[in-house]
């Protein structure tokens, strides 16, 4: 019994020997290029591999098996094995969606040189290199033509900050997620800074784990997509990989010691049933801690703002130098989860689906209610409710930092299906996605609203009397006031529904159509009575009832495409839109663009087409009370007038319209040969009847607008002229030693962007001499973004290391702040910011990655510039230069960035350190 149970084993393990094969081989590109850490998989399993720096590999798998090739960015490949142990493996760039959904540019060359339009291409690998811990902050080290920045006061704009392709304001960039569009944030931006007035999709809270890749299409795609695409479109594609996966701990912290964070990171899949789908799912859980980069205060500048007697302010100052401000990055955590799936229903049909949620919670704080701004004397509860660290104050009140506290829920969801059927290739899909902010600030006062309204304070007798007992002409204190209040929020949400249909009908001709329909609604939420009736909360108001509630709108599109390939190296392709949108009317747009390739190596490429962009629910129903810093005034209220209410009535404001635009662009691109790839494209972008927030004008007297020192209100104010000149070049492949040196060279620089005619004021407005528009605003819209901005990549592979070394060029920038003197300007100095990348291989699993940002500590640097004879005079003297200082930077707590925002977004050095584990 037991020689047979030997020979048994003998036979059966023998025969599992008979039936394994080992194959190796080589995986390369069309150029002959190896391909570094493309997928190798047995089809039906989960055995596999990646290929190793010079493309190689190698596999036990059964004879019969087949072999499934792929590489982020390329076409994937089936082979079957048939006994051969030897293979050379070339995978094509990949083609997925019209003009968009361009695949097949590998980093570090990363633009398509043979597309019609000029794309961008950045993979998971890119991203993640850059070292930032947030998407929207990493495209801003990998996309020339792509900025953003914090903002320098934070409320609701801490938990996203504005961004924007080619200087156009964040609401003219489309954000798709696997070819679908993204929804609205609820956020609107109506401070002082970049991106005053608009809205975008949260790009900041998208898992970067989750991504697979980034196409950014650098031109206007309005015909393809509808509304908001004038700037450009970026299509996130998600990962699809069902056997790869990891788990990435990451960690970091400033040179200065704060703004600690910790992440954690896991991304995996599984194929569904007999190999016949996948799913991919992303969870993120991160913490970041307060960064406070606050200025010296100066304290002749706040005796003057506030009317205190100045040895107090000295005294003050001399303990808390910033009084008492914190501003720089707020404290944010983030819970973020993404799953991406596919089913094959048959050879010819396939169902889809993906789905994200995210949740961010964000601390920060408004401006530092010094004991000499907000004083017992007026307030006296405040000596109970805040007191300070300085017994000689009464109560030992000094002052106090009102929190305000934001709460993100982010989600987005599409389910669609794909089939071919008589060669018609059909794709019918549902997309819904919301966004929705609820606020809370505490540590503050309501000042006029009652609270107790039988106790009440009488400074005649200095007592706790009934309102019934008040003396004559007595001087009235309320005894308390709530310190907490909820005051509402915004939401957002749209459902869309897609049908797209297309046919080749011949070799050289392919014919697309299809239509969307998309109902969005806009919700402004009731805050507590407290946080609004009289006056509302100290340093944020809530929403009030009569300025709240739900707003709804609906739109039905469609389009038709044509492409036609007349000779082997010409390509031309056009597009056709029309939309109906149900508060405004009609929009018709249209598109051509083409390709010439001259050789094998270079290609000509341009297009023309119109585009539009709807005005928001956003900004058509927003109206609001608000605090801002008047500069030498302080903080004041202010309000925002909505263009369909009563009081835009009065002020004789138009209803919004669309914006239109005209969109030009040509460009050059080419491959030399397997090393040298660069793509030249210049872009011309006219948009007429731009929506602008308007600058605060001055509210007439009347009774409607009684408590507010100002007004603003949306209007169709400006016609636009932008251009500008996109240039990437990439180098690889050096050989250096035993590793590989790689180059890239990429850049935007900004020929014109600036007001095209007068400004559109309401004829109210221009009969009182004000405008709309004034050079603080034209600043913010045409010159608060870097002239140019430039990237030099270095890239070295050897062995198990792989060093990066990036800087990135940010140009100049000018502001003409409020209050500030016309006879100046600021202009932010160019500076270069140094990052350094180090990935070492410690096994076949495990990475370890050590990013240095911001290597030297660079920071923003401003000057005063004169703008005439006049002005050379006021910087010839220093008592008026610290005067306008003062006036831009609220008396230096802003120093570093001034108060309307800055060209850059940097706190110093950061140390970034993670691990990543493959499963």
């Amino acid at each position: 019994m037991k020689k047979f149970t030997i020979l048994f084993f003998a036979i059966f393990i023998t025969g599992i020997a008979w039936s394994q094969n080992k194959v190796s081989g080589i995986v390369k590109d069309s150029a002959n290029d190896p391909l570094p850490g493309a997928s190798v998989v047995e089809k039906g399993t989960s055995n596999g591999t990646a290929t190793d720096f010079n493309g190689n590999f190698t596999l036990t798998v059964k004879e019969d098996a087949i072999l499934v090739f792929s590489f982020s960015g390329y076409d994937t490949k089936e082979v079957k094995v048939n006994g051969q142990s030897k293979f050379d493996i070339v995978l094509k760039d990949g083609l997925e969606l019209d003009e968009v959904v361009i695949t097949g540019s590998r980093t570090p060359a990363r633009s398509n040189t043979k597309s019609p339009l000029p794309i961008d291409v950045v993979s998971s690998a890119d991203l993640v290199s850059t070292g930032q811990t947030t998407f929207d902050k990493a495209l801003q080290y990998k996309i020339p033509s792509f900025n953003t920045v914090q903002t320098p006061v934070n409320d609701a704009t801490s938990l996203l900050d504005p961004y924007e392709i080619r200087n156009m304001g964040p609401s003219r960039t489309l954000v798709l997620i696997n070819g679908k569009r993204k929804n609205l944030s609820a956020l609107l931006y109506t401070q002082t800074s970049p991106g005053r007035g608009e809205t975008g999709a949260d790009i900041s809270g998208i898992p970067t784990d989750a991504i697979k890749s980034v196409e950014v299409l650098r031109d206007g795609a309005s015909a393809q997509y509808g509304s908001d695409a004038i700037a450009g479109v970026i299509n996130i594609i998600l990962k699809d990989n069902p056997n790869d996966g990891s788990v990435t701990l990451r960690t970091g912290i400033t040179s200065e010691g704060d703004g600690e964070m910790f992440g954690i990171s896991v991304n995996n899949g599984s194929t569904i049933g007999d190999d016949k789908g996948f799913i991919n799912y992303t969870v993120d859980f991160s913490k970041t801690s307060l960064s406070n980069r606050p200025g010296t205060v100066d304290a002749a500048g706040e005796a003057a703002d506030f009317g205190a007697n100045i040895a107090d302010v000295q005294e003050f100052l001399s303990r808390h130098p910033d009084a008492g401000n914190i501003n720089g990055s707020p404290e944010t955590a983030a819970s973020k989860f993404l799953v991406n799936s596919e089913y094959k229903l048959s050879d010819e049909s396939t169902l889809y689906m993906n789905a994200a949620f995210i949740n961010k919670k964000v601390n920060s704080y408004a401006n530092y209610r010094t004991p000499y701004w907000r004083t017992v004397g007026d307030f006296p509860y405040l000596a109970d409710f805040f007191p300070g660290d300085h017994p000689t104050n009464a109560g030992g009140y000094d002052g106090y930092v009102p929190t305000f506290e934001g709460d993100l829920n982010d989600y987005n969801a599409t389910i669609g299906f794909k089939t071919v059927k008589n060669d018609w290739n059909i794709d019918a899909s549902f997309t819904t996605g919301g966004n929705s902010q609820t606020y809370k600030v505490s540590d503050s006062h309501n000042r006029n609203f009652v609270y107790s309204p039988s106790t009440w304070v009488d400074a005649n007798n200095n007592g706790t009397v009934d309102a019934g007992e008040l003396t004559e002409g007595a001087q009235l204190y309320r005894e308390n006031s709530k310190k907490s209040f909820d005051p509402g929020g915004t939401a957002f949400s749209h459902n869309v529904g897609n049908l797209d249909l297309s046919k080749i009908l011949s070799d050289n001709l392919s014919f697309a159509f299809g239509t969307e329909f998309r109902y969005e609604t806009f919700e402004v939420i009731e805050g507590e009575l407290g946080s609004y009736d009289g006056g509302g909360a100290d340093s944020f108001a809530g929403n009030s009832p009569e300025n709240s509630g739900k707003f709804t709108r609906y739109n039905f599109g469609g389009y038709a495409s044509l492409n036609w390939n007349p000779t082997e190296n010409l390509t031309l392709d056009g597009t056709i839109r029309s939309e109906n949108y149900s508060d405004f009317g009609n929009a018709f747009v249209w598109k051509l663009s083409g390709a010439y390739t001259i050789n094998d190596k270079y290609t000509l490429r341009g297009s023309a087409s119109t585009g539009f962009r709807a005005p928001t629910l956003h900004q058509i129903y927003t109206q609001k009370a608000q605090y801002s810093f008047v500069p030498g005034q302080g903080i004041q209220v202010g309000g925002l007038v909505n263009n369909v209410s009563s009081q835009a009535g009065l002020l004789g404001i138009p209803k919004l319209k669309e914006e239109t635009s005209t969109n030009y662009t040509i460009g050059f691109g080419g491959k030399v040969n397997r090393n040298l790839t660069f793509t030249f494209d210049y872009y011309s972008i006219n948009v007429e009847d731009r929506i602008v927030l308007s600058t605060e004008i001055t509210p007439p007297a009347l009774p409607a607008f009684d408590g507010l020192s100002d007004l603003s209100f949306f209007v169709n104010a400006l016609d636009t002229k932008t251009s500008g000149l996109d240039v990437v070049i990439g180098y690889k492949g050096i050989e250096l030693g035993n590793g590989k040196l790689g180059f890239n060279l990429s850049g935007n620089y900004t020929i014109q962007n600036e007001r095209d005619g007068e400004v559109k004021n309401p004829a109210s407005v221009a009969a009182t001499g004000q405008s709309v528009v004034n050079a603080t605003q034209e600043a913010l819209f045409f010159t608060s973004r870097p002239k140019t901005k430039w990237i030099l990549g270095t890239n070295f592979e050897t062995g198990k290391w792989d060093f990066s070394l990036n800087n990135t060029y940010f140009g100049k920038t000018t502001f003409k702040q409020q209050g500030m003197s016309s006879d100046l300007r600021t202009e932010f100095t160019p500076k270069v910011v140094t990052d350094l990348g180090l990935n070492f291989s410690a096994t076949d699993k495990l990475t370890i990655a050590l990013n240095v940002n911001n290597l030297f500590n660079v920071l923003p640097e401003w000057s005063f510039k004169a703008e005439n004879a006049a002005g050379s005079a006021l910087l010839a003297d220093p008592a008026q230069v610290q005067n306008q200082s003062n006036l831009i930077t609220f008396n230096q707590r802003y120093s570093q960035m001034t108060y309307d925002g800055y060209h850059f977004s940097q706190l110093g050095t950061m140390f970034n350190l993670s691990l990543n584990y493959q499963f």
